[in-house]
């Protein structure tokens, strides 16, 4: 089959690998017509993730149909469309139980690597590299799905392939961003990142009850996209400076509830700070900008919630923990938990609530995956989310 493939820092190629096969009872496979580049992808491409692997297959983020089924799936046919979470939980264990699937303990056959990083091991992720389970990712022809009757979902008549791909991942981050706000109705949210992430979490504070939203970018169509299609109110950070903004706009309190869609490649505006962070960093010193994670702690009001659905990998410096602990802030974070949350965002598409392809902006076939990571990268050609045609 015909897959991308990871070859070193800003490089990936297309190569003809091995086709899955049933290894477990519990597998399925998948033949992929459709996927996405996520952000997160993009700490692959740009090297700043550590276990990547020359040839190891990207992705996570798929729509397909069934091609084979092990002996112990009970829950899907051959021919079924479906799509499949980016997180890979087992369905059994203590966190799976309680639909913490990010954090399973038996999907990750290399948890010993991360225990010396993170002290615990965390759930499996396709095609996001050796750390998280080494699993062949989603761009690719064929998807080996491991524990298929948990990550896997019969994609209901009327739903599309475009609105379903955004259910793999990026809608679903986007939603426990939201979710993890604790929202009660009437609050004010912040999103740092209009990308898909965040474009997706303001649509889900809307639809939990948020009486304000605002994003914090600098890309004007990125920006336009918060304002016209999910009625966001917008900053531009290169333009202001946030924080007193953000003030301004709440009477001096502060918003409610801050979520980070950026992580751990964020840009900031402070040129000492910035270049602090970006030396550190390329010394390998420091794995994680801490740009808007700080400006969040600045900006929330004293009792308020921060929010962190950027993906992050080990440390960061200059982290205001006193401002945190003095200002009574209340901490939610972590990779998404998929399977809890793709059954309700169908749901929430079926009754018209929201079409979360609204963010698809570019399209590609899988042959131009290359081409479609740099624009992606760039954010060219006014592109905020791609999606890539397979079959």
């Amino acid at each position: 089959m015909r897959a991308a493939c990871w070859e070193d820092k800003h490089k990936v190629e297309i190569y003809d690998v091995p086709d899955p096969a049933i290894v477990n009872p519990h597998d399925a496979v998948i033949k992929v017509t459709n996927t996405t580049i996520c952000g997160s992808d993009l700490h692959l491409y740009d090297g700043v993730v550590p276990s990547m692997e020359k040839g190891d297959i990207l992705g996570h983020e798929p729509v397909g149909e069934v091609v084979a089924v092990g002996p112990e799936v009970k829950n899907h046919r051959v021919g079924e469309r479906v799509v499949v979470s980016s997180i890979i939980g087992c369905g059994r264990c203590f966190y799976c139980r309680n639909e913490e699937y990010s954090l399973c303990d038996n999907s990750n056959p290399n948890s010993w690597m991360q225990e010396k990083l993170y002290t615990y091991g965390t759930a499996g992720i396709f095609g996001y590299s050796h750390l998280f389970g080494g699993y062949p990712g989603a761009q690719a022809e064929y998807l080996r799905v491991p524990y298929a009757d948990v990550n896997a979902f019969a994609i209901p008549d009327g739903i599309s392939d475009e609105q379903a791909v955004c259910i793999a991942d990026a809608f679903p981050t986007g939603f426990m961003g939201a979710d993890l706000c604790g929202l009660k109705g009437g609050e004010t949210v912040v999103v740092w990142g209009a990308g898909p992430v965040g474009q997706l979490a303001m649509k889900s504070a809307w639809l939990l009850g948020a009486q304000r939203v605002i994003a914090v970018d600098n890309v004007p169509h990125r920006l336009d996209m918060a304002h016209e299609v999910n009625c966001a109110e917008t900053l531009d950070f290169t333009e202001t400076g946030v924080t007193d903004a953000l003030r301004e706009m709440t009477a001096g309190r502060g918003p409610d509830c801050c979520i980070d869609a950026c992580g751990m490649e964020a840009h900031g505006t402070n040129i000492l700070v910035g270049a602090y962070d970006a030396l550190k960093q390329a010394a390998k010193l420091e794995t994680d900008r801490g740009h808007v994670v700080r400006q969040m702690i600045e900006s929330c009001r004293k009792g308020g919630t921060v929010v962190i659905m950027g993906v992050y990998a080990m440390f960061m410096d200059k982290f205001p923990l006193g401002a945190a602990f003095n200002k009574g802030l209340t901490f939610r974070m972590g990779q998404m938990h998929g399977p809890k949350y793709i059954p309700r965002l169908f749901d929430y598409t079926l009754h018209g609530d929201v079409d979360p392809s609204f963010c698809i902006t570019n399209r590609f076939l899988l042959d131009e995956i290359p081409l479609a990571y740099e624009v992606f990268k760039n954010k060219s050609d006014n592109c905020v989310k791609v999606l890539i045609k397979v079959a």
